[in-house]
């Protein structure tokens, strides 16, 4: 089946004879291809923090709170907002819906990649982009590729814009990337290529104010519907301190390097193709490398090196390996298919086999939580694991969910630049205030030894000293209970 969709084209006018029945053949395999390969992602309750995080942010959401006043992230609202409304439509005590969205998205982008390159080579390119998108779509550690987090929701919409440029839809290219800049800041990045694809247009100028007026209105719309100044300082003017290289630069180094590798083990069919008509001919357009390279600067900017951070590479590496191949002997497609299926095989069995230890930390520190409080209760979970709230189905006893945003350890950082004056700007202040005026009922030190722990942060010791007695551990996490009278 997939060597009959893959046929290498050697003409476009001759490929736009497959008529309309073109899609009615690839959107079903594409669909089962996108289930399957993200199967994986409904074996666990959930895959990594950000999940918790907007799973948290969702709930309060829903409770009437409000975004970068009662819940603060670092992050755009969008996601945050597609949480809340799955949760609102099919209940908050799973993530299965967000999954289901996210694979609506993964078959979102395969689709709009396979309309750019049966535009530009033919329809047998189109199926060759889709295809390999698909496969490669997975090949990170399946934390990573499989959680429903805001990589996945980008990738749909900085595709679109590519889609929208070469269509010289200058409006809905800049809607589409300011779509990518509210799902996260780095999917801005896509304008880099669409502005150089609008450069090349005669009517380049006119084009020009509606790309502007695409992109401003909603991201205006959306510092509007928050609050301008919250939406400001959260996603531009406030992680000054998070986007830095100084403190843990091994550790990131490292990370991002074993990252790097993964991708490209998972690319092994894409790459040698790009590589090889390279030296034989001018492969793809600029835009396309436009596209890879702004790409790369969003997974360099904040110098972490999550995997997550890659996904925004796989669609322009899956166009341009589609259009090396197009200037390539035949037998190459089949090459590259073949290797990139055995390394999604591959992807597909670490995601449906690999251990989950965290997960089995945060689910018994939530049954501790859950016995030891009662459902209106407020609690403080000190740690970098807010989905231990959403385990337990409990109220954060501050609109901070990590310990992060109050020490700056969140990105992974264990260097010097880590403790309560890294904290983000007038972040003290307010945690102070919450916790005086509502005192949570438990407060669980998860730092397990990680430089925020109580013992650095003056402020926390403090509180814990006047107001609270241990009063049992769970796997190295210490509980505290208030000794005051309840609220």
């Amino acid at each position: 089946m997939l060597a009959g969709l893959l046929e290498t084209p050697r003409s476009v006018a001759a490929s736009r004879m497959s008529g309309p029945g073109y899609w009615r053949r690839l959107l079903p395999v594409l669909g089962v291809l996108v289930c399957l390969t993200r199967a994986p992602s409904f074996v666990r309750p959930l895959w990594n923090p950000d999940e918790g995080y907007l799973a948290v942010q969702a709930r309060i959401l829903a409770g009437g709170g409000e975004l970068y006043e009662t819940v603060v992230d670092r992050k755009p609202p969008l996601v945050p907002w597609l949480y809340e409304a799955a949760f609102a439509v099919f209940g908050s005590g799973s993530l299965t819906s967000v999954r289901v969205l996210a694979i609506v998205a993964q078959l979102s982008t395969a689709v709009l990649l396979a309309s750019l390159a049966r535009r530009r080579w033919g329809d047998p390119a189109g199926r060759t982009a889709g295809v390999l998108y698909v496969l490669v779509s997975i090949g990170l550690n399946p934390e990573d590729a499989q959680a429903a987090t805001f990589e996945v929701f980008i990738l749909p919409c900085t595709t679109a814009a590519m889609w929208c440029a070469d269509r010289r839809r200058w409006g809905a290219a800049g809607v589409a990337v300011a779509c990518s800049f509210l799902t996260k800041q780095t999917g801005g990045v896509v304008l880099v290529p669409v502005l150089w694809m609008l450069w090349r247009q005669e009517t380049a100028r006119r084009g020009l104010l509606w790309l502007g007026v695409g992109v401003v209105a909603p991201v205006l719309g959306a510092a509007l519907l928050t609050s301008p100044a919250g939406f400001l300082f959260w996603t531009v003017t406030g992680s000054g301190s998070y986007v830095s290289f100084t403190g843990s630069e091994l550790h990131v180094l490292s990370r991002g390097l074993t990252n790097t590798g993964i991708l490209a083990a998972a690319c092994a069919g894409l790459i040698p193709p790009i590589l090889r008509a390279l030296r034989v001919a001018r492969t793809g357009a600029a835009e396309l490398w436009l596209w890879l390279g702004s790409s790369a600067v969003a997974v360099l900017v904040g110098f972490h090196f999550f995997g997550h951070y890659y996904l925004q590479l796989i669609p322009s590496v899956a166009l341009l390996a589609t259009a090396a191949l197009q200037v390539l002997p035949r037998d190459r497609l089949m090459t590259a298919v073949l290797a990139s299926a055995c390394c999604c095989a591959l992807f597909l069995a670490w995601g449906l086999l690999a251990p989950r230890p965290e997960l089995g930390h945060a689910q018994r520190l939530a049954a501790a939580l859950d016995h030891r409080t009662d459902p209106g209760d407020r609690v403080l979970v000190w740690g970098i694991h807010p989905e231990t709230y959403w385990l337990a189905n409990r109220t954060p006893a501050s609109r901070y969910l990590t310990a992060g945003l109050l020490t700056n350890y969140s990105g992974g950082r264990d260097g010097p630049q880590v403790g309560e004056k890294y904290a983000v700007e007038g972040a003290w202040p307010v945690f102070r205030a919450e916790l005086t005026a509502h005192p949570p009922a438990l407060v669980v030190d998860d730092s397990r030894g990680k430089p925020y722990t109580p013992d650095r942060v003056r402020s926390l010791r403090r509180l814990l000293a006047e107001g609270y007695e241990e009063a049992g551990t769970v796997d190295g996490a210490v509980l505290y209970a208030r000794t005051g009278p309840p609220d």
